[in-house]
């Protein structure tokens, strides 16, 4: 098939690798504008940019796919269908119209749940114990469409949102050459998603990232798991904002935010519910640190106060 691919961040590079290497024909490429990025603030390619420009595929980057010339630059590509990967960009009824297929989008959950911008985070956050992804005919709706295909996976207790990321993009690189493949022998059964189950992934705030050390053991270590690599739990000790980037719950218990334990194995903070052992963390500025590391240079003792 001749297709355009539609999708900007890392998670987008696995489908779009997968398709490179497929019988398929790349026509066009969209993936958002360049951005500001770094010390002098420069314009940097999307990771997704980059890949389309080492092979040579031609590449739109419009701000918005309502005005008429965007448009009429996905007529002129001819494509069957728009393959859309974490693009985030409204792609309106116009748009989904163009391809003779209409657009296929892949998506990080097990639909109707997690529909949204951050479906890894939420999955971790909440909990769940395992996610997966649905390749979905896009509609107007917030991931609504019906699902061609779906494959589920375990939510482990040592993921983080970059595990899962990783484990999810190839995941979902895999599930889109099969969704194509159905496609063109139509063979693909849609499945209308139930109206039962529906939950929203929103974006995540940095504000959301700040450990409140009042709240159970079990929910601030999923939200340090959540948040690596970004933006990272925040924590505050001796008003110096600190990152915890690993831990385990622990049973240990004292008043929310001591210090009950500063040894090599790890640093032991009290929670509303038991404790959290804090394993790799890192002072603003600094690397990230394993506990023994981080005591050499700023020894702690029990009793010592973590604050939001």
């Amino acid at each position: 098939m001749r297709l355009i691919f539609a999708g900007t961040p890392d998670f987008a590079l696995g489908a779009l690798s997968a398709l490179l290497a497929s019988r398929h024909a790349l026509a066009l490429v969209l993936t958002q504008p360049d951005r500001p990025s770094g010390r002098g603030l420069k314009p940097h390619h999307s990771p997704v940019k980059r890949i389309a420009l080492d092979h040579g595929i031609p590449i739109a980057q419009p701000a918005s796919l309502k005005e008429a010339q965007a448009q009429d630059a996905l007529r002129a590509a001819g494509a069957d269908l728009m393959v859309v990967v974490a693009y985030g960009i409204i792609l309106p009824p116009s748009v989904l119209a163009i391809p003779r297929l209409g657009a296929i989008n892949i998506h990080a959950s097990l639909l109707p749940r997690w529909r949204g911008a951050a479906p890894i985070q939420r999955a971790l956050l909440a909990g769940d114990r395992e996610t997966g992804i649905c390749i979905m005919q896009m509609e107007t709706g917030l991931d609504t469409g019906p699902v061609l295909l779906s494959e589920s996976i375990p939510i482990r207790d040592d993921d983080n949102a970059r595990t899962l990321h990783d484990r999810l993009a190839d995941l979902g690189a895999r599930l889109v050459l099969q969704a194509l493949d159905d496609l063109e022998r139509g063979a693909t059964v849609p499945k209308q998603q139930p109206a039962e189950g529906v939950t929203y992934a929103a974006k995540v705030d940095r504000t959301e990232a700040r450990i409140d050390w009042t709240r159970p053991a079990p929910e601030i270590w999923r939200k340090v798991r959540a948040f690596n690599p970004h933006p990272g739990a925040v924590s505050r000790l001796r008003g110096e904002e600190l990152k915890i980037w690993h831990g385990v719950p622990v049973p240990d218990s004292g008043i929310p935010g001591t210090v009950l334990e500063a040894e090599s194995r790890g640093i032991v903070v009290a929670c509303g519910e038991g404790s959290l052992r804090i394993q790799e963390l890192q002072r603003a500025g600094g690397r990230r640190l394993p506990p023994a590391e981080f005591l050499r240079g700023h020894p702690l003792v029990p009793g010592e106060r973590f604050g939001i």
